[in-house]
């Protein structure tokens, strides 16, 4: 089956998520209909003169348990945090898609796995273990585990995947370039099947610091478009899907969760740190005329929703740049507010909450809004989440140096 423009449909068989509120996609979305928070005081390391203390860190994690049935990748328990966490989603995704693995054409299938930052946890200890510790040498896979792409590479190696296999980097929109690119790529008919999404483990000693002398982190919490809101919080964790080319999922019996309709994709051209309206509405409607649909079809919006000040009022504004009197009856909201920022595994978490939203009929609060900023002036389902019909659903990822890319989802083909 193809669409109108004669490309093939993509669809998503498979979800899996690592997460501060749940290590799978059930405990996640368990934890979302909670309204629970996934912030906590930071731990793990040494936290010596730091200012931000709190972080939405992922304390319970155990690669030898999580990973114990890779059979072919044994590497990966040697691996950075961040790969385990790409892994184990990758795995959740793939056995719910039941795609035996790997396919009678391993040429055919694509693993993008992308990362914001890559294996910084390694680069932290071999920091300390050459001029803290004054070691003369860093461990002998320290270079392996750093890597940007190595995540992608130890999942490809499990699955024996052996079409194209790399990381997107886009700082807090590389799941969602992932995502998309991978869905390109199954259109045009070069795989058919890809694992794609992005994976993210940076909260030590050294990233707190970086980021606490950019002054974007709050000490209290992450309160998108509230009044209150003063700065994010840093996340962890990963978010993957299995996509599939439409009729390859069908041949197989395979049940479909949703179609990945459109993808839009723009570049502000501006500033590293300061967002512009422009290019994130471009990207929104390029989103929707990819997937054929009016904006007034959406309901319900995945925000960024950082918190940050400039970033939730400009969101704001291109949201009803696009929606026009649309905008006053969407729903949105930012899982941020229980996440925390899980930089560029953000929008594969975050098209994780879409899909299960169309599934449930259901759609995530932001919680901690108890007083709206006047210039956030849309429903952000405050507090508690809400049942109500979901249809199709788009996934706002807006990324510094003002890379902006949006993921809208559609109801299985008929």
């Amino acid at each position: 089956m193809t669409k109108g423009n004669g490309t093939r449909r993509v669809v998503v068989t498979g979800i899996g998520a690592v997460t501060p509120i749940g290590l799978n996609v059930a405990d996640f979305w368990a934890s979302m209909k909670e309204g629970k928070s996934g912030l906590s005081e930071l731990g793990g390391f040494p936290l010596e003169d730091l200012k931000i203390l709190i972080a939405a860190q992922i304390k319970d994690f155990d690669p030898k348990v999580r990973l114990k049935n890779f059979k072919r990748d044994k590497i990966i328990m040697h691996a950075d945090r961040y790969s385990w966490f790409a892994a184990a989603a990758a795995e959740e995704a793939v056995n719910q898609s039941g795609i035996e693995f790997p396919l009678t054409n391993p040429y055919r299938a694509a693993c993008i796995i992308g990362s914001g930052a890559g294996g910084l946890t390694t680069y932290e200890t071999a920091y300390r273990d050459l001029f803290i510790h004054n070691k003369r040498a860093t461990n002998p896979l320290t270079l392996l585990r750093i890597i940007g792409s190595s995540a992608s590479a130890h999942v490809g190696i499990e699955f024996g995947i052996k079409g194209p296999t790399f990381a997107t980097c886009s700082a807090c929109s590389t799941a969602s370039h992932a995502i998309g690119i991978a869905r390109d790529y199954i259109q045009n008919n070069l795989v058919d099947v890809a694992i794609a999404g992005a994976s993210e483990a940076v909260i030590n000693y050294g990233t707190m610091k970086a980021w606490q002398a950019l002054h974007v982190l709050s000490p209290q919490g992450c309160f998108p478009f509230a009044k209150k809101r003063n700065g994010t919080v840093l996340g962890e964790g990963a978010g993957i899907l299995v996509l599939e080319e439409y009729e390859h999922a069908k041949r197989r019996g395979a049940t479909i969760l949703a179609e990945l309709s459109g993808f839009g994709m723009a570049s502000d051209s501006q500033d590293m740190v300061k967002p512009t309206v422009e290019g994130p509405s471009y990207a929104m409607q390029m989103a929707l005329d990819d997937a054929g649909i009016e904006a007034s079809e959406i309901d319900y919006l995945n925000a960024h929703g950082t918190a940050t000040k400039d970033n939730d009022i400009n969101e704001t504004k291109a949201i009803k740049n696009v929606f026009k009197n649309a905008a006053s009856k969407l729903a949105i909201s930012s899982i941020k507010s229980m996440t925390g920022h899980p930089l560029g595994a953000g929008g594969g978490l975050e098209a994780v909450a879409c899909i299960k939203a169309m599934q449930e009929n259901w759609v995530p609060p932001t919680i901690g809004l108890d007083e709206v900023d006047p210039e956030c002036d849309l429903d952000y389902v405050p507090n508690v989440g809400r049942d109500m019909k979901v249809n199709y659903t788009m996934s706002n990822s807006f990324a510094f140096g003002g890379l902006n890319a949006v993921l809208v989802f559609g109801p299985p083909p008929a």
